[in-house]
């Protein structure tokens, strides 16, 4: 796979180096974290597939909050990629390697972030044409992996995902991830009805990280 075929990534993404993963009990609780996220500036938005309903819901979604690039993560077969890009997602997640769904990504050309730890992993599914490889879960090891990956990997564009909490932003950026994957420490409770204030007040404090650590 050459750069030249390779999906580009959404440019949300790339530009705040911020994707917001949300995992709900019921896709009913996504619409006010969506439009809090967007509005304050967190555009890249992954709905996970644990969550009922997420397919479904994804239209109405882009349509309230148009300024967001939202995607659909845990796609762990072709069929889970071919409704996600029939939904209108904006681009796949993967949390493990799944040639198959990468392969689907690229016929219907919808960006691709797949899930790899271990460098083989990693260099498999860049060779397989992601447009990023999701380091998952990233927690497990430091900053100086990416870095480290970086060395022989010299093209490799990385989103660390899993258990990443705000104050791990900048180093992570700093080691050349080209974007950051926040779940829990992000949402907290806000899927759950939590306070959307606190909620959008963490999505700034997240951006001003990514800001403070590309200087």
């Amino acid at each position: 796979m050459t750069d030249m075929n390779r999906v580009p990534l959404p440019t949300s993404l790339t530009t705040t180096g911020i994707v917001a993963v949300l995992r709900a009990s019921t896709a009913s609780a996504y619409l006010p974290v969506v439009r809090a996220l967007a509005t304050a500036g967190v555009t890249s938005i992954e709905l996970t597939l644990t969550t009922p309903g997420t397919i479904d819901t994804l239209p109405a979604l882009a349509a309230a909050a148009p300024e967001a690039e939202i995607g659909i993560g845990t796609v762990l077969t072709r069929a889970d990629a071919e409704a996600a890009a029939d939904a209108g997602a904006r681009f796949l997640v993967t949390p493990a390697l799944r040639p198959a769904v990468v392969a689907t990504a690229a016929e219907r050309g919808v960006p691709i972030l797949t899930g790899a730890f271990s460098p083989t992993e990693v260099h498999q599914a860049w060779e397989l044409g992601s447009s990023a490889v999701k380091i998952f879960p990233a927690s497990t090891v430091g900053t100086d992996y990416v870095t480290h990956l970086r060395g022989p990997f010299p093209d490799l564009v990385a989103v660390p995902s899993g258990g990443l909490a705000l104050a791990d932003i900048g180093g992570w950026i700093r080691a050349g991830s080209a974007a950051v994957s926040l779940g829990g420490p992000l949402l907290q409770d806000s899927l759950a009805g939590g306070d959307i204030g606190a909620l959008a007040q963490r999505a700034a404090d997240a951006l001003d990280e990514v800001r403070r650590a590309r200087r």
